[in-house]
C-alpha cells in the first residue's frame, strides 16, 4: 500500500478551514502566521512561498518578513520580540538554515513558546516528552497522522526510527511512543544498523543520505516512512539507484528527487510506505496550518 500524503493533507486542510473560520468568528480576525526568511535559499524560497499559498487557502492570515542577508542575530531577536508581542500573530516561523553568522539556537530560543508552530522550543519539546499539550513539531508529527489515517497499528508494534535530530529523529520516537509503540533510534553509531533495523514493524527513515537503506534494512512486510528529500543530480548514482531504464525525470530535468530508502527496495519488501516526493513532504505545511490554528485557538480562548 502506498501512502499518499497528498491525499492526508487535503484531508488535514479540509479540517482545518472551518477551525480557522471558527477563529476569525470569535476574534474578527483570522489566526496570524509570520514567517522569517533570511538570505536567498532557493530551496527555502520555495517551501515560504508553498506555506503562505496553504495557509491562503484555509484562511490563516501570513506575513512574510525577509529581513537584509546581513543582518545581525541581534537585530533578527529584536525583529522577533516585536512578533512575540503583536496580538494579531499567532504563530512564528523561522526558516531553517539561517546563515551562517546567525546564531540559531539563540534566534528559536526567543520565540515565545505559545507561537512555536514548527514545536522547536525546549518548552515544547518538555511538553511533549512528559506528555502534555503543547506544539508538535510538523514532519513527526504528519507522521503519526499518515499511519492513523491509513489504519495503520502502532500500539504494542517495534519501531525503528533512523536518525537522532532535534527536529525528526528524536520527536518521532517520542510520539512513537505517546502511541504506545516500542521504539528504538538509531544512528551513525548504532552497531549492526542494518540487523537492528530488520527487527521494526514500522521503520521511519530520517537521516539525509540518498537512497542509504536498502533491502538489507528492511524486514518483509514491515511499514517503511521515507522523512528524507535529497535531490540527485550525478548521472551514475541515479543508474544505481533508479536503474538504467527508469531514468526519463533524470534525462528531462537533470535531476531526481529521492528519499532515505532504496526506491525499489522499498516498494519491493514494504506492506506500506511513503513515496518521495508525495509521502510525508505534504504533509509537515499541513501540520504547520493545523499548529498555527491551534496556537490562535488556545491564544484566544477557544481551547
Amino acid at each position: 500500500m502506498i501512502l499518499d500524503g497528498i491525499r492526508t493533507r487535503d484531508q488535514i486542510k479540509a479540517e482545518c478551514l472551518p477551525r480557522a473560520q471558527a477563529v476569525y468568528k470569535h476574534t474578527r480576525r483570522p489566526p496570524g502566521l509570520a514567517v522569517i526568511l533570511v538570505g536567498s535559499n532557493p530551496a527555502s524560497q520555495v517551501y515560504v512561498r508553498n506555506k503562505t499559498k496553504t495557509a491562503g487557502e484555509i484562511g490563516i492570515y501570513t506575513e512574510t518578513l525577509s529581513p537584509d542577508p546581513s543582518i545581525s542575530t541581534d537585530d533578527l531577536l529584536r525583529l522577533i520580540r516585536i512578533l512575540n508581542l503583536r496580538s494579531e500573530i499567532d504563530g512564528i516561523l523561522v526558516q531553517l538554515p539561517l546563515p551562517d553568522h546567525i546564531d540559531a539556537q539563540k534566534i528559536l530560543l526567543a520565540v515565545a513558546p505559545e507561537k512555536d508552530v514548527d514545536g522547536f522550543h525546549p518548552y515544547n519539546m518538555g511538553l511533549l516528552t512528559t506528555g502534555r499539550a503543547g506544539m508538535r513539531p510538523c514532519t513527526p508529527a504528519g507522521v503519526i497522522e499518515i499511519l492513523k489515517r491509513n489504519d495503520i497499528p502502532i500500539a504494542g508494534r517495534n519501531a525503528v526510527v533512523v536518525g537522532r535530530s532535534t527536529i525528526v529523529g528524536k520527536p518521532m520516537a517520542l510520539l512513537l511512543l505517546e502511541e504506545n509503540a516500542t521504539v528504538t533510534v538509531c544512528h551513525s553509531k548504532t552497531a549492526d544498523l542494518p540487523g537492528v533495523c530488520r527487527t521494526a514493524d514500522i521503520l521511519v527513515a530520517a537521516i539525509g543520505r540518498p537512497a542509504m537503506v536498502t533491502a538489507d534494512f528492511i524486514r518483509p512486510g514491515a511499514v517503511v516512512v521515507d522523512v528524507g528529500i535529497n535531490s540527485i543530480t550525478d548521472p551514475q548514482q541515479a543508474v544505481e539507484i533508479f536503474g538504467a531504464d527508469n531514468l526519463a525525470t533524470f534525462e528531462k530535468r537533470g535531476s531526481q528527487l529521492v528519499g532515505d530508502v532504496h526506491p525499489g527496495d522499498m516498494a519491493r519488501l514494504a506492506s506500506a510506505y511513503t513515496p518521495v516526493p508525495g509521502g510525508v513532504g505534504p504533509l509537515t505545511i499541513a501540520m504547520l496550518m493545523r499548529n498555527t490554528i491551534e496556537a490562535a485557538e488556545r491564544r484566544t480562548g477557544l481551547c
